[in-house]
């Protein structure tokens, strides 16, 4: 499979999954949390949300340029999803506090996963041009 299918695929995905988190959340979890338990799971649905919608247009991107930065961006919103929606999600049902500690990780991957697609853009001038190898 093309990367740039594999990205859409898993975005659509886990936006999908999103979609059943939050429904699941709203409908199932209300009053079986506690208000900040709950508003940590919607941060997780949320956040999911917003990158698997990432990954659809950087799976957009590899259609128009190959830049390893693009390619990079993909997988560090993959990782950043399981580990910082992940570990909300996690934390928010068991209470295992610890798994609080390892979400930062899961947003910084988010934060370089934007900013290297954003230098894959500036970094492009045509499409189907990689200069993502030049300084």
């Amino acid at each position: 499979m093309k990367l740039h299918k594999f990205f859409f695929s898993t975005g659509a995905i886990s936006a999908g999954i999103a979609v059943i988190a939050g429904a699941f959340g709203a409908h199932m979890l209300e009053g079986a949390l506690s208000a900040d338990a709950l508003d940590t799971y919607s941060t997780a649905v949320r956040y999911q949300m917003y990158h698997s919608l990432g990954l659809l247009a950087i799976a957009w991107a590899l259609t128009r340029w190959q830049s390893k930065y693009a390619r990079i961006s993909g997988w560090l919103f993959i990782g950043g999803i399981l580990i910082f929606s992940g570990s909300l999600y996690i934390l928010s049902l068991t209470g295992i506090s610890w798994f609080g500690a390892i979400t930062p990780l899961g947003g910084l991957a988010f934060i370089v996963g934007w900013a290297l697609l954003t230098l894959s853009a500036i970094r492009t001038n045509r499409p189907g041009e990689d200069h993502s190898d030049n300084s």
